[in-house]
């Protein structure tokens, strides 16, 4: 592997949550890199899924805190 290049596989499509222009969406996926153990994987990809924007890498405990995090904001603001 070259020391600036980046290694990933998507080993798990969990869903889309938005889309924009030249057919860019930004996923959840289960994504490791590097060849490390797969993270839940916040990002905008492009249709390929060879180029990526940036985005967030969270582990099992880090998405369960979001998850809590998230649900007491959504419960306590109106719209």
């Amino acid at each position: 592997m070259d020391k600036g290049e980046i290694q990933f596989e998507i080993s798990r499509h969990i869903g889309v949550l938005g889309s924009a222009r030249g057919g860019w969406t930004t996923e959840l996926n289960l994504v490791s890199w590097n060849g490390r153990e797969p993270k839940l994987d916040l990002r905008p990809w492009d249709p390929s899924h060879q180029r990526m924007g940036k985005g967030i890498a969270l582990s099992a405990e880090e998405a369960k805190a979001l998850h809590e995090v998230l649900g007491h904001y959504l419960s306590t603001t109106t719209n």
